[in-house]
């Protein structure tokens, strides 16, 4: 039978999301899934690592979260939305929650030191006789800019996993 005789795949009846073993939508790929696996954690240390530029130079808590959040996704478009929420560790709301903490933290402490919501305090920093300034420059700032990246990540995965359960939800009820 050669392949003109064969019957036209009619389009409207292909599902252009297949639900595969992995989970809600997960695309079957050994070339994504390989490739996921060297991706995931080199973009979340440039997400670490544009967090941590982001105080001198453009970068910081939001766009460093998109990144680690664009990491997990493409996590769980490989491997699958259960997949991806074990490697997340932590509910999504959990640690939106966290960072929410810590940015309202990272804005206190400025108010209870200086009395200024956001001032910035650095206490590993000091001024030395001269004029200049030496330390650690971890205080009120990062721990808001944290607080920022966390909100971002787990605001936007937990976005994500919740539309990919729609639907695989959507998916399940079409098959029943």
């Amino acid at each position: 039978m050669s392949t003109t005789d064969q019957d036209p795949v009619d389009i409207d009846k292909v599902d252009p999301h297949p639900v595969g073993p992995k989970g809600a939508t997960a695309i079957e790929s050994l070339i994504l899934q390989t490739v996921t696996r060297l991706l995931l954690p080199l973009i979340l240390l440039l997400a670490l690592f544009v967090f941590n530029r982001g105080h001198n130079e453009p970068g910081g808590g939001f766009i460093g979260g998109l990144l680690a959040a664009i990491a997990f996704a493409l996590y769980e478009k490989a491997q699958g939305l259960e997949a991806a929420r074990r490697a997340l560790r932590f509910r999504p709301l959990s640690i939106a929650a966290t960072g929410l903490g810590c940015t309202l933290a990272g804005g206190l402490w400025g108010a209870m030191q200086y009395g200024y919501f956001l001032k910035g305090v650095w206490p590993l920093i000091e001024k030395l006789p001269d004029g200049s300034k030496s330390g650690l420059p971890l205080g009120s700032i990062m721990l808001f800019d944290f607080g920022v990246f966390l909100v971002v990540l787990g605001g936007v995965c937990g976005i994500l996993f919740t539309l990919e359960e729609v639907v695989g939800n959507e998916m399940d009820s079409k098959e029943d």
